[in-house]
């Protein structure tokens, strides 16, 4: 019959017996067949173990182990002896506890600190404590190996014949056990073949713990992280092939195994890069001497007296001056910049009329000034219809100061001052810094300006052909059929362009005039101003002191050869390297007086320059001076420009 066991750890009482009373238990395997034979088995307490008693291995419980792992010979002798059989697998339980079901007792050995657990010191000592312990199959001998409890309690629900033998004999209805089981599914004959064999038994993974003493924590395996290997190390133990010893041989030859394909890689990338870039534009360069100066001294015009005056050819520069250029009256010469405004406002084209102005109720009355001395077109009515050609007409050959007024009014809508702001504007734009106007028809005596700036001013009104058609006239008839003279005598003598007259008591004699002639091709304009001329008659003086230096200076006007045909004058570069020669197609003459120097530029005409071109190609242009009395002349590639090759392409830089 079998004893319960006591909680693990718990001590026994002080009135409990280690034994039966009046037997010694003697230990080994003497003492169990005397046990056998006497039918006196002793039941074992857990935890009754003699002090002196040493370890011993730990007993499998018989709940959980099958009746077929006992030796048959220790069945025999228990059951000659008399003594209580031992339960079997697939048996309800002992023969004193009928009615237990198997299925419960199994899951009690797998319960923790149940059947399946693994013995502690209590278990271990029982048997020295001379009480028969039970059997455990397959720990018949002391130094028998420990058994996998769980794998026992496994084999315990594959019971077989024997297992039902034992039930029967412990008085258990196999039947009613059996079908307290539950279902077991069919196994393939494939299946049986597999065994579950554990790697170690439960007290190599958890050790029993002391009774009262800490849980020993089961032995685990802890493994520090390695250092990472080199590469090649790596590589090596990859490969499963050992790293060679490092030799500077070696070195060389795995650094140059490594960068070569890289370097290669570097390469083609670099000539693609090259290949496809844009190419740059090509560019010309004057190789000639970019300056020309005319063999000789420098001319001295014939100037009166008195006075200021100031003379330019246009793109060439200063032919000559006298006088201290300051500030002085200058009279009607200010209608010049009336003009010029008007004009820049309202561009008029050569041969064109232009629009109408009306003639409004202040021109009608200003025109009757021309009793008190004032230059004015009378003959104009309110309400009449002026075109811009025949006002502007009136402005610079009558030199009419009514009109002069009426186009200030009509250009910015009716106001005059804000004209005059605008006559001051555009004199600061052209670099007219010792010029003042207060006035549209330079009437009073505050309006201000000098011979140079006048010159300046100009320079840029013989730019203007519709103004120059004008300026030229000897007279000019109004709508009326009135016919007016212009007070500028040098027209149409001379090349003489005229421009604008101005006189008053206070101004004296003043004249702007232009002029032009022709050296070789060139048609070259010259502008001049003599200011100040107070001998009577004022008017008759300035024009005669005019008319003087304006031939003066057409005789200075010369031309000379700086570049012939076919002279080597400049290159065109690709910009990779490549570079042609370009030469003039034909001769470079140049209009100047004795000692003027001129420059030469070489210039693409607003034109790109092909990246490739036959010999003989026109690629730019070489100019000589600037504005009208400019020259121009084209220059070609002296051979071919050939396309840049890939050499070229991948060798450029920058």
């Amino acid at each position: 019959m079998f004893t319960a066991l006591k909680p693990e750890g718990e001590e026994p009482s002080a009135g409990s017996e280690a034994a039966p009373k009046g037997d010694v238990a003697e230990s080994g395997p003497e003492a169990k067949a005397d046990s056998r034979t006497a039918g006196d088995a002793p039941k074992s307490t857990p935890g009754a173990a003699e002090p002196d008693a040493g370890p011993a291995p730990a007993p499998v419980r018989s709940e959980a182990l099958p009746a077929a792992s006992a030796p048959a010979d220790e069945a025999d002798a228990a059951s000659a002896a008399g003594g209580a059989p031992k339960s079997a697998p697939g048996s309800a339980g002992p023969a004193d506890e009928p009615g237990v079901d198997r299925k419960t007792a199994v899951f009690k050995a797998l319960k923790p600190g149940g059947a399946g657990t693994p013995a502690g010191p209590e278990d271990d000592a029982a048997p020295a404590a001379g009480g028969a312990a039970k059997s455990v199959p397959g720990s018949a001998e002391p130094d028998a190996a420990p058994v996998d409890r769980k794998t026992a309690v496994l084999k315990a629900l594959d019971s077989g014949p024997a297992g039902s033998e034992a039930g029967a004999a412990a008085g258990v209805d196999q039947p009613t056990a059996m079908l307290k089981l539950p279902p077991q599914p069919a196994e393939l004959p494939a299946e049986r073949t597999s065994k579950f064999v554990p790697l170690r038994a439960d007290e190599v993974r958890a050790p029993a713990r002391p009774a009262g003493g800490p849980v020993v924590e089961a032995e685990r395996t802890r493994q520090q992280p390695m250092p990472p290997l080199p590469p090649l190390d790596l590589l090596a133990e990859l490969t499963n092939k050992p790293a060679p010893p490092e030799t500077p041989t070696r070195t060389v030859v795995r650094r140059v195994k490594i960068w070569t394909p890289l370097l290669v890689l570097a390469l083609i990338i670099f000539a693609v890069v090259q290949a496809v870039r844009p190419l740059p534009t090509p560019s010309l360069k004057l190789t000639a001497n970019s300056a020309y100066t005319f063999e000789g001294d420098k001319p001295a015009l014939p100037w009166p007296g008195e006075g200021q005056g100031f003379m330019a050819a246009t793109g060439l520069g200063t032919v000559d001056s006298f006088g201290e250029q300051k500030a002085v009256p200058i009279g009607s010469v200010a209608k010049a910049m009336t003009a010029y405004v008007v004009l820049q406002d309202k561009p008029l084209k050569p041969g064109a009329k232009g629009p109408s102005i009306t003639v409004d109720a202040k021109a009608e009355e200003d025109g009757g000034l021309d009793a008190q001395g004032e230059s004015t077109l009378n003959t104009v009515k309110e309400g009449d219809k002026l075109t811009q050609h025949d006002a502007l007409a009136a402005l610079m050959i009558p030199s009419a100061n009514n009109i002069a007024r009426l186009l200030a009014r009509w250009d910015t809508g009716g106001s005059e001052e804000e004209f005059v702001k605008k006559m001051n504007d555009t004199a600061e734009e052209l670099g007219m810094k010792n010029t003042k106007y207060t006035d549209p028809s330079g009437l009073d005596a505050t309006t201000v300006s000098s011979a140079e700036d006048q010159v300046k001013l100009g320079q840029e009104l013989v730019e203007i052909e519709a103004l120059m058609d004008i300026t030229k006239l000897p007279e000019w008839t109004d709508p009326s059929g009135k016919t007016w003279r212009n007070y500028n005598t040098l027209v149409p003598y001379d090349g003489a362009l005229g421009i604008k007259t101005g006189s008053t008591t206070k101004a004296g004699g003043n004249l702007l005039f232009a002029a032009h002639k022709m050296v070789g091709d060139t048609d070259q304009l010259i502008v001049g101003a003599i200011l100040g001329q107070h001998q009577a008659p004022i008017i008759d003086t300035v024009n005669a002191a005019s008319k003087e230096v304006m031939r003066a200076t057409q005789d200075e006007l010369d031309g000379a050869t700086i570049v012939k045909k076919g002279q080597v004058v400049g290159e065109v570069d690709n910009g990779l390297g490549t570079k042609v020669p370009l030469v003039a197609v034909e001769d470079v003459k140049a209009v100047g007086w004795s000692g003027l120097t001129v420059k030469l530029e070489l210039t693409d005409g607003a034109k790109s320059v092909p990246q490739s071109a036959a010999a003989g190609t026109h690629i730019g242009t070489l100019t000589v001076g600037e504005g009208k009395s400019q020259v121009e002349v084209a220059v070609a590639l002296q051979s071919d420009l050939a396309e840049a090759s890939f050499l070229d392409k991948l060798t450029r830089v920058g």
